[in-house]
């Protein structure tokens, strides 16, 4: 299944195309509208997903992609990793093919704690993270997750939208 572009989606490519240049990483992928964007300003894109079906999906876009579990498969280090993570509390009514790409975990946040304790191992010196989430994840145990890997954070924007918000992080080495 493949995520379809929605407003979190949306706001992450507004500030891909402020923050894009020289090495882009787009993880999770999902339907490639990061990558797309990303290289509207750089020819230096890869774009990862879990899912074969989103990896052949942006591949036919033309967007250098391959399967990996967040850095699993990645080799290298680039100057802006993008991701926009399954980010939803665990649902038990929630179809387990719909949770795949919406539920990252029984709290919401625990895939991006995986991201954040291996993300530095694949940044340039400056590089730089753009993440975005959402209100109905813990948002100070997602910053604390930021704090604990000497990482800082600036909000970029908060977006209401229905009975969430959505948060857009810039994320840079302390």
């Amino acid at each position: 299944m493949i995520y379809e572009p929605d407003e979190d989606s949306f706001l992450l490519a507004k500030y891909v195309e402020k923050y894009a240049h020289s090495k882009v990483l787009d993880v999770g992928t999902g339907s490639g509208i990061q990558a797309e964007t990303a290289l509207k300003f750089t020819k230096d894109v890869l774009a990862v997903d879990i899912d074969k079906e989103a990896v052949n999906f942006v591949k036919k876009k033309g967007i250098k992609t391959k399967i990996s579990n967040l850095f699993k498969n990645v080799k290298g280090k680039f100057d802006l990793i993008i991701f926009n993570p399954p980010y939803l509390p665990d649902e038990k009514l929630e179809d387990n093919e719909s949770k795949k790409i919406t539920t990252g975990g029984k709290h919401g946040y625990e895939i991006l704690k995986k991201f954040f304790s291996q993300v530095k191992n694949y940044l340039n010196k400056n590089g730089k993270i753009l993440i975005v989430f959402s209100s109905l994840t813990n948002k100070n145990k997602i910053n604390n997750i930021i704090k604990e890997n000497k990482l800082k954070f600036k909000l970029l924007e908060e977006k209401k939208v229905f009975f969430e918000s959505l948060y857009c992080y810039l994320v840079e080495r302390r």
